[in-house]
Order: structure tokens, then C-alpha cells, then sequence
């Protein structure tokens, strides 16, 4: 994940944000909602501005609202990416976070999760995305739902063992719609693991978690891939 697009349209962040609380699970700090008796949890990887984001904890709720429990960790511990950091740290900031390290982290949560529900999905918006798709290799999780990511490796994609639905956008230039496309060819040669591909006309990258709040169409089109990631939870998370 790198380029302008990242920083486009930071989101608001607020510590104190969302009817859930902060809570440690796995050895990380992550903000927990939804239904705390459910059986089925999912794991709501953010991008790269981290788990504080206001409109990120308003998905986690609404999504918690359908009966899930849902677990949005910190996986930077407190060193998100923000618009305005220096050329020298944004260089460096991802190489400090790999999503390799980050699906380490998840694994771990998972295992605690696994400890007091019976099924746990896991999707994830650009880095979180980049993080999900690693995630999807284990059948530790029953589903993974992959919005708007940054680009992902070819062998990631041909090795996911899960359901899995990618959310792409029409003009995202980090991950444009070409490459989304041969991740669709990709899953398309393994038809042991079922896959949902879609491409969303006439949005950019950030569009379902980091959209403009008075903009009707792009609201649309955000609300358009939340009914679908929780139509793909809903079908796997059994």
C-alpha cells in the first residue's frame, strides 16, 4: 500500500469512539462489539489508519447490530499511518507493518476467539485487506471478505483455502481493476474454494470504509459492499 490514494480522505479518529470498548485480546488492544453471547465472531481489519477510525467503529457496530461479535484489533499498537507524516516515516511505515506480521497477530486472536465462539471470519480494507488474504491460506477462519485492498501477491491468491469475496473499485488506481480481475482468473482455476468477485463502478480506492458522508452515490455504493460482506458472512459463517 503505498501512493496518494492511502492518504486521500483521511478518516475522523476517536479513541473513545463506538458502543464497544477497548479490550486486550491475543496481546493486542482491539475495539470489541456486537453481541457478546454469538457463536460467530469476525476479525475487522482496518487500513492503514488504524482501529480508532469513527467510520470503521460505525461498521463495526452496525455489523455487531446483526448478531455477531466483532473484533477490530490494533495491529500498528498506536503507530497508524497519518496524511500528513513525513516522506521519510511514510517510506518507512509499511516495511515497519508488514501484513505478514499483522496475520501472525491475527492468528493469535483467532485461537482466543476460537476459545468461546465456533466460527470467525475475518475481512479487511486496504493494508487490512493485504493482511486478510494471508489470513485466508488458514482455515482457521471460515471466510475472509477483502475490500479495495492494496495490491496482493498472485501466490497469496492462489493459495487462500477459504471462501473468499474481493470488493474492487472501478477507478482505484493502487489496486486498479485489472488486477482485481486476475484475481478473479486466479480463483476461477480453483473452484474447491469458493470465491465472489465484483468490481464497483465509479469509485476509488477507500471507497468502503473512507467515503464522503454527503455524498449519496458514494454512500451507495459503501452500504452496496457492507450488504455483501455480511450476505458472504451469513452464507459461511455456519
Amino acid at each position: 500500500m503505498s501512493g496518494p490514494e492511502c492518504s486521500a480522505n483521511p478518516p475522523e479518529v476517536n479513541s473513545v469512539f463506538g458502543k464497544g470498548s477497548v479490550e486486550e485480546i491475543g496481546g493486542l488492544k482491539a475495539y470489541i462489539t456486537g453481541n457478546r453471547s454469538s457463536d460467530r465472531a469476525i476479525l475487522l481489519a482496518s487500513d492503514a489508519f488504524g482501529y480508532e477510525g469513527v467510520m470503521l467503529r460505525k461498521l463495526a457496530d452496525k455489523m455487531g447490530d446483526t448478531g455477531y461479535l466483532i473484533v477490530v484489533p490494533d495491529f500498528f499498537f498506536g503507530d497508524c499511518y497519518y496524511s500528513t507524516m513525513p516522506p521519510q516515516l511514510r517510506e518507512n511505515w509499511l516495511p515497519n507493518h508488514p501484513p505478514e506480521k499483522g496475520c501472525e497477530n491475527a492468528l493469535k486472536i483467532i485461537a482466543e476467539l476460537k476459545t468461546r465462539v465456533s466460527a470467525v471470519g475475518a475481512a479487511g480494507f486496504c493494508w487490512g485487506g493485504m493482511m486478510v488474504i494471508k489470513l485466508a491460506k488458514y482455515e482457521d477462519i471460515k471466510a475472509a471478505v477483502i475490500l479495495h485492498p492494496g495490491r496482493l501477491s498472485y501466490n497469496d491468491v492462489n493459495e487462500v483455502r477459504v471462501p473468499v469475496a474481493i470488493l474492487g473499485g472501478e477507478l482505484d488506481q493502487l489496486c486498479p481493476q485489472e488486477e482485481v480481475e486476475h484475481y478473479r482468473k486466479i480463483l476461477a482455476a480453483k473452484p474447491q474454494v469458493e470465491s465472489f468477485v465484483k468490481i464497483f463502478r465509479g469509485v476509488g480506492h477507500g471507497w468502503a470504509s473512507r467515503y464522503k458522508e454527503d455524498d449519496e452515490s458514494a454512500i451507495r455504493s459503501a452500504e452496496e459492499a457492507h450488504t455483501d460482506m455480511l450476505n458472504w458472512f451469513s452464507k459461511h459463517l455456519i
